[in-house]
């Protein structure tokens, strides 16, 4: 049989442009740019709530979070994700976990800003929540995984405060804006991380039905044996952790290294397969007659961890603001180098309206996050109870949709994982899930209402401060009276979100620019129901210079 070989082309010299690979019409990449010189929301805000003089320092921030190098870093941590290693290569037990080069840089940058503890200090100078808060969002924006070990250890502080032995202990390594990976025996490392193991199979978000054992040795410690569901971040120093105690519920925290250099028999069983956060490892965790030590009372384990439930809970805030945030800087910049029918998009006026509609949404969440954050600088813990539960509720609740709907601008080339939006969007639900879920926030909504009425006179004297600026917002804030009367259980989402809502509208109509706070008021507050998809501005908003106002340039 005869063979016959198919023509073999000619070559093209080296380097000649055939024509088929010339790129137009797409975005420049979005690097080098200034996440603030695009946020006069978060800049006013960081005013307004007193930490004006951290604002250079913030700029220093977002220079960094807008980098191409730290962009890159966020990209490979997400695609490297960690490895557990249960064992050495000699069969010896190790429980570590193996992170990409880029997760410890992303690390370096947050603890080195103080991100992790700087309004614990001494003195921390004013404004400090607010400060670490507006520099919590830069970084929430640039990648969402390494968050979490620097919340958990924002929030461990006034937990582990509740004993002053074991403040003084672990606080100096707390404080330091020294990042330093590996396990080692607290004390002799140069700066800690801290995080929190409280989740079990059995109960979710119902803490109080955790089955893990605390028995007293004799010494002041406690050997815990028991199965904790979902612990992120295991790699890092201390614990703190809920088990039984003789006494009830009750607090702990337990060092990965024990005083002697030992390791602690924490058991790493597997790391959990997440949606998104892929970046930080979340693993199952046994503790096999694991060491710890009491903070607080036995039978007192939740009271003792509130404080550090809320400091987790704004961080939910903060980092859905900025989720949003950086979904919108990447449409806004998409749609401003973008032509379609010989039309720049952000020249066409539907799309105009997208953007402006979800920049609007941006602006809400910032301002409100931002105020959450001035309200614990200055100790108002009543507005505190009922606005952070159900700030949690509606601003992680928006995350995803804005995502999505930002996703939808860039089109295909949004579905692409090149584009990074992909990314944000298995990001987004998280955490409207951390810190309980959405019913869970809704019912402590209910909770504050019925139990605490501070909080619901300190809610309303916030809101109240804008009455009289529009009517369609007073209408609002009067249903809103009618509904806290009612405290109904099937109805507690409805009250989260109309508490949040009247939030954002009065921070907008008090300190907003006009043409925010009319867009927001007036398709958030409509009289016959909210809004419903993105674009459905009316038509007297000024899209155009929402638009201009959140755009981000070189």
């Amino acid at each position: 049989m005869t063979t016959r070989s198919l023509p073999t082309p000619s070559a093209a010299p080296v380097g000649t442009d055939l024509g088929t690979h010339e790129v137009t019409n797409q975005a420049p990449p979005l690097a080098g740019f200034d996440p603030m010189a695009c946020d006069p929301a978060l800049v006013d805000a960081v005013r307004r709530e007193g930490a004006g003089e951290a604002l250079p320092a913030l700029r220093g921030l977002g220079r960094v979070v807008g980098s191409a190098e730290a962009r890159e870093h966020a990209r490979l941590a997400n695609e490297n994700s960690p490895v557990l290693r249960t064992h050495d290569r000699y069969g010896h037990r190790i429980d570590e976990v193996e992170f990409h080069p880029s997760w410890h840089r992303l690390m370096e940058i947050s603890v080195g800003w103080g991100l992790h503890a700087s309004p614990w200090q001494a003195d921390p100078g004013s404004g400090a929540h607010v400060a670490r808060a507006a520099g919590f969002y830069l970084v929430s924006q640039l990648e969402q995984g390494h968050c979490c070990p620097i919340s958990m250890t924002y929030a461990s502080v006034p937990a582990l405060r509740h004993d002053p032995a074991l403040a003084a202990l672990y606080e100096p390594g707390l404080m330091s804006r020294s990042y330093e990976p590996g396990l080692a025996r607290p004390e002799s490392k140069a700066g800690l991380l801290a995080g929190m193991s409280m989740t079990e199979k059995q109960g979710g978000s119902d803490v109080r039905s955790g089955a893990t054992v605390a028995t007293p040795s004799g010494d002041g410690t406690y050997q815990l044996i028991g199965h904790k569901w979902f612990t992120s971040a295991p790699m890092n120093d201390l614990f703190l952790t809920l088990a039984q105690a003789p006494g009830g519920l009750t607090c702990f925290v337990l060092p990965r290294v024990l005083p002697d250099g030992t390791r602690n028999p924490i058991r790493l069983q597997r790391l959990k397969d997440k949606l998104g956060n892929r970046s930080n490892a979340s693993a199952e965790l046994e503790y096999d007659g694991a060491t710890g030590w009491r903070i607080g009372e036995e039978g007192r384990g939740v009271a003792t961890i509130i404080e550090m439930v809320s400091m987790t809970r704004l961080d939910c805030v903060l980092g859905s603001a900025g989720t949003i945030r950086a979904a919108l800087t990447e449409a806004a910049h998409h749609v401003a180098h973008r032509s379609a029918f010989g039309t720049r998009l952000a020249d066409a006026p539907l799309m105009q309206t997208v953007i402006a509609d979800l920049a609007l949404e941006s602006e809400a969440a910032t301002t409100l996050a931002l105020r959450l954050a001035g309200a614990a600088d200055r100790g108002e813990r009543e507005l505190l109870r009922l606005a952070l539960p159900a700030s949690k509720y509606l601003v992680c609740k928006r995350a995803p949709t804005v995502v999505a709907e930002a996703l939808e601008c860039l089109g295909g080339n949004g579905y692409v994982e090149e584009s990074g939006l992909p990314r944000l969007y298995r990001e987004a639900p998280l955490n409207s899930i951390w810190e309980g879920s959405g019913n869970v926030t809704a019912l402590d909504v209910l909770r504050a209402v019925a139990r605490e009425p501070a909080s619901v006179d300190a809610v309303l004297t916030e809101i109240d401060a804008a009455a009289g600026a529009d009517e369609w917002f007073d209408r609002a804030v009067r249903e809103l009276r009618s509904e806290l009367r009612a405290r109904e259980e099937r109805r507690a989402r409805r009250l989260a979100e109309m508490l949040a809502l009247c939030l954002q509208g009065s921070l907008l109509l008090r300190h907003a620019p006009e043409e925010v706070a009319s867009a927001f008021v007036s398709s958030r507050f409509l009289p016959d129901g909210p809004w419903r998809t993105a674009g459905t501005l009316p038509a007297e908003a000024h899209t155009q210079a929402l638009l201009e106002r959140v755009s981000p340039t070189p």
